[in-house]
């Protein structure tokens, strides 16, 4: 064992090697994290609180707005605001699945908190269902779905305590609930003060979450045992928290939004190498 302060033996070798004027090989760098490229931005008004995706067009939403924009162009092509009399008071994000956009909506911080599920037309934005949560605790933020279930996060805000209540519940098609996960400790104290904003099944089967505003995506794995979620990783990504949405039409390609800037922006993911 060589002592400390002395050089490695691959030191010594290049060391040699230099001496001699003989060729270093390269030597083997360090892995490349994975990482969130953007590819474009869009600027729309309702990008307040989440965006959702399908084939032709993204959603941005807002607390009480939805816009419904083309794709390619960015251009607003739909744009619905509830009337003044509408329960809708905080929109948290939306997908869109055979048609129809899904969005979680929830009273929050109001007494007592009502937690619903607003079902629209995608094409045209129409109201269609209201789905009711009434035995809940915590504010529905997000609904996505994989493997012929829904998937609900209802989230709790303040201290890392109240925190680490923050669920992620599995319903079968008729609205039970199967089981729940938390969220591991190093991803509710990023979550902090606030708590868990967005999410969505992505790659291989890998949960990726959103804090309120930091520009980041924790990867996470869901074991089929109810529990605690498993942490993977943390990706730094050019949005700002809140709800975010793979392009089912496109590989590797979500969208999120920075709420400040009012802007959707267009992301790919770039594997680890």
């Amino acid at each position: 064992m060589l002592r400390p302060g002395y050089p490695t033996r691959s030191l010594l070798v290049i060391l040699c090697l230099l001496a001699y004027g003989l060729p270093v090989p390269a030597q083997a760098s360090e892995p490349a994290a994975a990482r969130m490229q953007e590819l474009k931005r869009f600027p729309a008004r309702e990008a307040h609180q989440a965006v959702a995706v399908d084939g032709s067009a993204f959603y941005a939403i807002s607390s009480r707005e939805i816009g419904r924009y083309d794709k390619q162009t960015g251009q607003l092509i739909k744009l619905w605001s509830p009337p003044r009399d509408s329960h809708i008071r905080h929109l948290n994000s939306g997908i869109v699945i055979d048609g129809k956009l899904y969005c979680a909506h929830s009273n929050w911080p109001a007494t007592p908190l009502k937690n619903t599920i607003e079902v629209f037309d995608a094409e045209n934005l129409r109201p269609l269902q209201t789905l009711k949560f009434p035995d809940t605790t915590g504010a529905i933020n997000w609904v996505d779905r994989r493997q012929g279930k829904w998937w609900v996060v209802f989230a709790f805000y303040g201290k890392a305590d109240n925190v680490k209540l923050t669920r992620l519940v599995r319903y079968n098609d008729q609205w039970e609930p199967e089981a729940e996960w938390t969220f591991p400790e190093q991803v509710v104290q990023r979550f902090l003060p606030n708590s868990n904003s967005g999410g969505a099944w992505g790659p291989g089967g890998l949960l990726y979450v959103t804090g309120h505003d930091h520009g980041e995506l924790y990867v996470l794995r869901v074991p089929e045992k109810p529990g605690v979620m498993e942490y993977v990783e943390t990706i730094t990504a050019p949005i700002a928290g809140q709800g975010i949405a793979w392009d089912q039409t496109e590989e590797g390609i979500m969208y999120g939004i920075i709420r400040k800037q009012k802007e959707v922006v267009k992301l790919q993911l770039k594997q680890a190498r």
